[in-house]
């Protein structure tokens, strides 16, 4: 999307955004003055029309108007969005379907290259041996020296069965190299996996709620229960939600008929629903784990929150992140689109679990948090307490995994990307994802691969002695400490040169978990993950020992749900 805007004066741009805040309330909301709402919607258009044609610098309409919408709708929520025309496409594929025509990668634009990020297992970019970290010179005969990614992406995709020819530089080749493909109809899946875990238990991982996705999950239960399943870990992890309908569907796989889901209440009365179960569901009693984190959203929230309050599930990982806002697309003129936000959900016990209050903004403008002394504590089907305003708490809290800076300083500069490029190039096969780890001496050559490579970075030691040394520089105090202050920087840098071996194992783990990517795509980078997964730990923990699965969903026992109002949830907190 261009978010260039031309140079007219914030002054007007006031005026366009008041005149369009009373465009909008007429256009979607209810109204008592209808003279008031007309007298401001002449005085919009007439302002908009003089400053078009009069304005000392050539505005483009299309541009002056939209900028007084974005200006608007800025001032509601970040989920309430104008799309006009041109971006339409982009808006189905982001919150609608699942389909596109392509050769199936993604890209990354690094120092002004064009390098090959991700390739979906069998489709065109894989099956013609396009590989992660391969750079794409041309597209079609066209050179992509300082090309964006919207243009490299849009050459990518069209019709399918179309032809896309493509010249690429591979680090381990001096010779460019050619390649053909085919486009086809690129489909991802909102399932990107589902299998077997230790013990019968079945695992499906659900990335999305786009359409069909309650279809999907079906049909990966029903392709699980081949194996006499003794439980399920659904995985809403970075799930950031999509169709609330979906939702509905997969609650209804695991709660009986005629149940409320969720409650969706709108100002406008025709947007108040009640979402009820409605047909016999597929598994009533099978053991339930839903893993979440503080990227968990809407209607992974809308899963978890109705599934804990009917004491179905028991829920693993981290606080989720609190979007208990519901939103519906209104066709406009002219083939466009306004996404608004017409009411907020709250599940079965009767708690919404919005985190952040736009409508109550504090003095500066700036959006809060619901207020400690305002979340409010319900009970679920058997009594358990759950509570609003921030997320859904989970039964099991599993402390969140933070990387060192020294991780995320080799990820942020690619270090571990293109090392994973060099190992596939390098390295033929490598044995089964699931079971892919380095050696210590694979290990050892990952660290001399470093020996050339920048990778300085500072530590919070660090931009605490600095602000040390200015503040008695200032106090004219540095010449009393300075050997003190030399020693303490001394030690400082020697611990940082034996990082790479002091996080070493998670170090390792990413490095891993990036070339098993490379020889088994998106399968490989989850089921590699699995060896290091606290909370499916957890989750087959929970399944295994029925006692305390009884226990938690009654709210007895060891397990409690964290967290409570007017506690300080620092400790426990994700986001």
């Amino acid at each position: 999307m261009n978010n260039t805007r031309q140079p007219f004066s914030k002054g007007v741009k006031r005026g366009i955004t008041a005149a369009s805040v009373l465009f909008s309330i007429l256009s979607f909301a209810f109204v008592e003055d209808l003279f008031q709402v007309s007298k401001n919607l002449d005085i919009f258009a007439s302002v908009y029309k003089d400053i078009t044609l009069n304005y000392v610098d050539e505005i483009n309409p299309s541009e002056a108007m939209k900028s007084g919408i974005d200006a608007m709708l800025e001032e509601l929520d970040p989920y309430t969005e104008y799309i006009p025309e041109s971006d339409i496409e982009n808006y189905k594929l982001k919150y609608v379907s699942t389909q596109y025509g392509g050769v199936g990668s993604s890209i990354i634009i690094r120092e002004g290259k064009v390098i090959i990020s991700e390739t979906f297992s069998g489709f065109p970019a894989q099956k013609a041996d396009v590989r992660s970290g391969d750079e794409i010179l041309e597209i079609n005969n066209v050179s992509m020296k300082n090309k964006g990614s919207e243009q490299v992406s849009q050459m990518l995709k069209g019709p399918k069965s179309t032809p896309v020819n493509l010249l690429i530089r591979r680090p381990s080749i001096k010779q460019a190299i050619e390649k053909k493909l085919i486009r086809e109809e690129i489909k991802q899946n909102n399932v990107s996996y589902y299998g077997m875990l230790d013990n019968n238990v079945g695992y499906i991982k659900l990335d999305k709620f786009l359409e069909n996705s309650g279809q999907e999950v079906r049909d990966a239960l029903l392709n699980l229960r081949k194996n006499n399943l003794n439980g399920l870990v659904l995985d809403l992890r970075f799930n950031g939600g999509g169709i609330l309908q979906e939702a509905v569907k997969i609650v209804n796989l695991f709660v009986e008929k005629d149940l409320t889901v969720v409650l969706q209440k709108g100002r406008n009365k025709e947007k108040s629903i009640n979402y009820k179960t409605f047909e016999t569901p597929l598994e009533p009693t099978l053991p339930l784990v839903i893993l979440v984190n503080n990227r968990s959203a809407s209607a992974s929230e809308i899963v978890a929150g109705s599934l804990q309050d009917l004491d179905r599930a028991v829920v693993i990982g981290q606080r989720s992140f609190g979007k208990g806002l519901v939103q519906q697309t209104f066709n406009l003129p002219y083939n466009s689109l306004v996404k608004i936000t017409v009411a907020k959900y709250y599940t079965p016990s009767g708690r919404c679990i919005q985190a952040l209050d736009y409508t109550h903004r504090d003095s500066e403008g700036s959006v809060v948090k619901v207020a400690d002394s305002l979340i409010t504590q319900y009970k679920t089907r058997t009594g358990r307490f759950v509570y609003d305003g921030s997320g859904i708490y989970p039964d099991v809290f599993v402390k969140p995994l933070k990387y060192n800076l020294i991780t995320q300083t080799l990820a942020n500069k690619f270090y571990i990307f293109d090392y994973a490029t060099k190992y596939r190039n390098e390295n033929e096969t490598i044995k089964d994802a699931v079971k892919f780890k380095l050696t210590d001496t694979e290990y050892l050559k990952f660290i001399n691969y470093l020996s050339d490579k920048d990778y300085d970075y500072k530590t919070k030691t660090e931009r605490l002695m600095a602000e040390l040394k200015e503040e008695a520089t200032r106090e004219n105090k540095i010449s009393e400490i300075k050997s003190e202050y030399e020693a303490l920087i001394s030690k400082v840098g020697y611990s940082k040169k034996n990082d790479l071996t002091q996080f070493k194992d998670e170090i390792r783990k990413v490095l891993e978990n990036e070339i098993a990517s490379r020889y088994y795509f998106e399968k490989g980078r989850i089921e590699q993950a699995f060896q290091y997964d606290v909370e499916m730990r957890e989750g087959l923990k929970v399944i295994a020992d029925r006692t305390v699965l009884s226990s938690i969903l009654k709210g007895e026992g060891t397990y409690k749900t964290i967290g409570k109002p007017g506690v300080d949830f620092s400790a426990n907190a994700a986001d």
